[in-house]
């Protein structure tokens, strides 16, 4: 004969409902290079990111907020109602690359890295930053000094670092769409895999 304790433990279990799958999201604040400009719809990194996590990560959501043109001081300004509504697990910040083109100062492209760094820390996600560069052309000091703001900002938030977003594209001009300035749907493959190099250990610690 059973006992009414154990009885008892058998109607808790049962009424019980099973805690699903917590979904891991992804959200990424981009500019043109994750909001597929120029491309097919569904052939930008994001969209194969999304691909390449599906049977290893079923559960993985990846949320792009990326627009087209847009700067730090936008990704800063739009970012703490994002975090709100989506409530991601890890933010990729790209952003940067806007404030180089219209030559904006580069202190304030670093103080606004940092603004949404410590705001996605403060809602407990982590953050990747991707890392920029820009041609010679806009002078050596300037140049140096855009590189090394992404680094600097990762070191003192301790957070981790895509080191140059476009490695292995930016001198290959049949990496570009004709406008020199977006990379192609070639191009695409390789700026997931940076991505998935930072991103994966994150998912499988």
């Amino acid at each position: 004969m059973i006992g009414l304790a154990v009885l008892q433990g058998l109607a808790v279990h049962a009424q019980t409902p099973q805690r699903p799958n917590h979904p891991t999201r992804i959200l990424i604040v981009g500019d043109s290079l994750s909001a597929e400009y120029g491309l097919k719809r569904g052939s930008g990194w994001v969209e194969l990111l999304k691909t390449s996590l599906l049977n290893p990560h079923p559960t993985v959501e990846i949320i792009n907020a990326s627009i087209s043109g847009d700067t730090t001081s936008g990704g800063r300004t739009r970012l703490k109602a994002l975090l709100e509504r989506t409530r991601p697990n890890i933010v990729l910040i790209e952003l940067g690359a806007n404030d180089a083109l219209r030559g904006l100062p580069l202190e304030m492209t670093k103080n606004n890295l940092l603004a949404m760094v410590r705001m996605v820390k403060t809602v407990g996600a982590k953050p990747i930053i991707a890392g920029m560069q820009i041609p010679p052309n806009y002078g050596r000091e300037y140049t140096s000094a855009f590189k090394k703001l992404f680094e600097e900002v990762a070191l003192s938030e301790e957070t981790a670092l895509i080191p140059f977003f476009l490695e292995g594209i930016a001198e290959n001009p049949a990496m570009f769409q004709a406008d020199t300035i977006h990379p192609n749907e070639a191009a695409q493959p390789v700026l997931m895999g940076h991505v998935q190099k930072i991103l994966l250990p994150m998912l499988n610690p």
